[in-house]
């Protein structure tokens, strides 16, 4: 394996820290996603874009045995590899491309991607992918985003978005949504300040210069922590596509 374990955008089961909260706590949570998703998957053919190593790729697969092809789809090379030797099955493909140029002889019936669109610079240029080259006609879209700020503490982050925010991408395009599902995960200010786990190690370094350039992520994390606590809030939604 020559990824980072400890990544915060790289979950491996296998070898996450069963003491750490966030390495057992977010993997709960990413399965919990990814079994929400499965509820829902519709048709024959689905798609899961940004799939990391794979794992929940396979849970489609195993929970959603009407679904004849699962495709897993990620940027880095490295996690297909993994994903190809310890999730691929006879239905569950797997394959190197980015999310923003991905695309597919045949559309699918449903796609899946979760905790994706907070990376990317153009989210609504990604929604409009989706919907224009890869989902079907009255096909379900599952989509999940952290709903609190992670911009200012997650260097891999490039949008924050409300739950407001989240739906509008989609009921500007004509989805309905189908079902929605919400997270909450407590997370210890102490730990994330002395980065004591292994996985929070890779969050951004100096954030009071970070604050002194982003004056308004301070504010926003101010009153988010004033509303919530020391919490972070995520938000899977099922849509279905316009016919």
């Amino acid at each position: 394996m020559s990824f980072d374990i400890n990544s915060m955008e790289r979950l491996v089961p296998e070898h996450v820290n069963l003491h750490d909260a966030t390495g057992s706590d977010t993997l709960e949570l990413h399965l919990a996603r990814y079994e929400f998703a499965a509820q829902h998957l519709f048709g024959q053919r689905a798609l899961d874009i940004a799939c990391g190593v794979g794992y929940g790729t396979r849970l489609l697969a195993d929970r959603s045995t009407q679904v004849d092809e699962l495709v897993g789809v990620d940027l880095e090379a490295n996690a297909i590899e993994y994903a190809q030797q310890r999730y691929a099955c006879q239905r569950v493909t797997f394959i190197t491309s980015d999310a923003m140029s991905y695309g597919n002889a045949h559309r699918f019936d449903s796609i899946v991607s979760l905790e994706t669109i907070e990376h990317l610079a153009e989210p609504d240029k990604f929604i409009e992918h989706l919907s224009t080259n890869l989902i079907s006609s009255g096909g379900v879209l599952i989509a999940s985003v952290p709903t609190t700020p992670s911009v200012d503490a997650n260097p891999h982050h490039l949008q924050d978005f409300s739950e407001c925010s989240f739906r509008r991408l989609f009921l500007r395009r004509g989805y309905r949504e189908i079902a929605a599902f919400r997270q909450i995960q407590p997370f210890s200010a102490w730990k994330v300040a002395t980065r004591s786990e292994a996985r929070v190690k890779d969050l951004r370094r100096n954030l009071p210069a970070y604050y002194l350039r982003h004056p308004s992520s301070l504010v926003k994390r101010i009153l988010t922590t004033l509303r919530y606590g020391f919490e972070n809030h995520y938000l899977t939604v099922a849509w279905r596509a316009p016919s």
